[in-house]
Formats: C-alpha cells, structure tokens, sequence
C-alpha cells in the first residue's frame, strides 16, 4: 500500500475545485491510498504510446519539446497523468501529452480543468486513453485505472451519434463542424477499433463483465451500420467517404472553411482498413471494400508529383513557419499521387482557400495553405500494393 502527500494546491481530484491563493494552500493532505501488484522483477512493461502520437506531436508543436517526460516503461506516472487530464465526465480534451512530468502547479491546473465539459474524439484521443488504462489496469490491478476506463467507455458509449452510430470530433461543439458524425483522424473508425476488442474481450478488455461487452457489441453494429450507409455512391457504385458528415441529414458536409464538402482519399483509406479488419465481413462489407478500391484506382494521379522548393528564407504565418514552397509538376515516371479532396459528383479535384472558394489549380491556393496543408499525397500507395491484395488473398478470393 503506497500513500503520497501532496500540496492542497494540487487540489482534490474528487470535486475538481483548485486552490486560488498559494497562502493558504501550504499545508498537506493525503490521498486516498493505492494498492496495486508490484512490479515483477524485471519492472513493468511499456505500454505502447502509438495512440498518443498525435497528441503528442500537437502539444510540442505548440509548446516546444523542452520539458522533462517519463519514459515508456513508466507506466504508472502516464497512467496516472491519464487520470489527472480525465473529465469529471469521463471525457479527455485533446492535444495533451500523457508523458509529460507535472509540476504541481501543472497538475493544479490539469485537476482545476475537470469540472470543464469538453471533451473531444479529434487526434486518436479518448479510445487511447481507455486501451491504455486498460493495459496499465492489467499490469498493476490498480482499480484506479480500471474505474477510469470504464468511465472513459460510458462516455463513448454517451456520445455515440443515435440516428446514425458514428461519434463526433468534439463535444459540447462550439464550431459547427465539431458536433458533425466524423471520419477524420480516425475519430469513428478508432472507436469502432476499440469497441470490437471490447466486444470480443480481447486484450486489454478481457476483464471487462458480459453486461459491458454487450453495451460494445450494440454499439459496433450500429456503427458499422452508419459507416456503410454513409459512403458516396457514384453512378451505382460505392466510393469513397467525406471526413464529416451533417448528423440530421447524414450529408458530407465542410469541415474547416477550406475542406468543402467532398471525398477524402486519406480518411478513406482508414475506413477500408478498419474493414478490412472484420474478421468475417459480410457480403455488404465486401462490396463497400471492393467499391472503394476501385475509387482509389480511378481517383490515382499518373504522371504528376508534388516538388518542394525551397525558399530565400523562411516566412511565418499563424500556425506554422514555411522553409519552402511546393509546386505540382507532371512527371511521367512518378509514381500514382491522389489528392485528398475529390468532389462528390464528378470525382474532379477539390481545392479551395481559407475564404472557402473553391479554386481551379493548385497554384492558385496561397502559399501559406500549399505549405501548411497537405493537398497531395500517397496515402492509398500501400493499401492499393500490398493490403488490398492480402486482404483478398485471406479472405480466399
């Protein structure tokens, strides 16, 4: 049994309530007491932290990377970080780094934030957090951890969209598009990830009771529901999926002012993944797979590349610092290029600027969109070379 003292400015972690004057916050007062397994003789294992990745890049981008952070295998302070950041609703904000050392007055502020509703899917958050506090759970029998993930998945389960099974970016939205049933950043696809290991009691979930694993189960089916009733058809066929979608009407609907309503090659590709990972899809699932495929294949660039120039010197805009300039040049050796928007109708390439006007070439986005946004890319290559073709080969086709 392990007991820690710490300041009252830290505040409780139970009513969320911070201490406004360092006074008058001098003395100490104990936690509740901790039993967890101790560690085997090797110490615990790391936990992978692959979840986190975008969170993690987000938070240096903005806040710089020099800052004392524990390492992988310290997995009790990152769990325990985990239950810090937590809302009193379950909920996590994104963008945070669960491996940073806090100071006491960086957990004051992580505790005072609790009461605080918002809570968001954007970045891979929320899901991650409940794999590894379920992971950590597992390791240290730390009930702190157990209580936490559970909580983490009533409030999956809350924020589930009900007329159609996907979950939002953020809630409560305070931008339109943050309340939207959304495909970016593997917000719906992530969930759905989770929620089947759940469902299967696969680990880190097996300890999970059946009443739990069936609230899973319901809410995967009708996520895998949605996701196959929300992808754009063209001339008959299924192609791909936009990044979000009007939860009342279920139509793809515009993100930021410069992501119209469209296609999105690099949400797609993680749709077919998640997919492509059912073990026994059915017949409908098979068809959306194949559908969206053959939208990667005639949506492909051939002979056009993305070159980077590099620029006299560097010019800063808001959210980044441009070092150079990118140009699109055609090339009859490069290799297959997709852009990330395609529109809904005619599959033409959709580019606009932060005014929200679609515009014809990508020459005609500023330099400050060309080089702080990613217009081009090659995020099917792999899924169209090598996944796809096991996939079918698994699947005995």
């Amino acid at each position: 049994m392990q007991q820690r003292l710490i300041p009252v400015v830290a505040m409780s972690i139970a009513t969320g309530l911070a201490c406004v004057g360092l006074g008058a916050c001098s003395t100490t007062v104990a936690e509740p007491p901790v039993t967890r397994s101790a560690p085997p003789p090797g110490g615990y294992k790391a936990i992978s932290l692959e979840g986190f990745s975008d969170g993690i890049k987000h938070w240096r981008d903005r806040n710089g990377n020099d800052y004392a952070k524990y390492a992988p295998t310290q997995i009790v302070e990152i769990a325990d970080n985990l239950l810090a950041y937590q809302r009193n609703n379950g909920g996590w904000v994104e963008n945070r780094d669960p491996t940073r050392v806090l100071s006491l007055g960086d957990k004051a502020e992580v505790l005072g934030e609790r009461i605080q509703p918002k809570g968001s899917f954007d970045n891979r958050n929320v899901y991650s957090q409940i794999e590894y506090l379920s992971a950590a759970y597992l390791q240290t029998k730390d009930e702190r951890y157990r209580t936490a993930a559970l909580k983490g998945l009533d409030y999956t389960f809350a924020n589930q969209h009900k007329r159609c099974g996907g979950w939002p970016h953020t809630v409560p939205s305070d931008i339109p598009y943050h309340g939207y049933i959304t495909m970016a950043d593997e917000v719906t696809s992530g969930v759905l990830r989770m929620l089947r290991k759940v469902a299967e009691a696969s680990e880190p979930f097996g300890f999970m009771d059946a009443a739990t694993r069936e609230r899973a189960r319901v809410a995967l089916q009708k996520g895998d529901d949605c996701v196959l009733k929300l992808q754009v058809v063209q001339d008959g066929q299924p192609a791909g999926w936009a990044g979000q979608y009007h939860p009342d009407t279920l139509q793809p609907a515009q993100g930021r002012t410069f992501e119209l309503p469209a296609m999105v090659s690099q949400e797609s590709v993680e749709m077919v993944r998640y997919l492509m990972g059912i073990p026994d899809p059915s017949p409908e699932v098979i068809r959306a797979i194949d559908g969206a495929m053959a939208w990667f294949d005639r949506s492909a660039l051939r002979g056009w590349k993305i070159e980077t120039v590099k620029l006299d010197k560097p010019v800063k805009y808001e959210f980044h610092t441009a070092t150079t300039d990118r140009l699109l040049v055609q090339d009859p050796a490069a290799p297959l290029l997709w852009a990330r928007f395609y529109d809904l109708k005619d599959n033409s390439v959709v580019l606009a600027n932060r005014d929200g006007i679609r515009v014809a070439k990508y020459a005609d986005i500023t330099h400050e969109r060309r080089t702080g946004y990613a217009w081009y890319g090659v995020w099917p290559a792999t899924l169209v070379a090598e996944e796809y073709p096991a996939w079918k080969k698994r699947m005995g086709r």
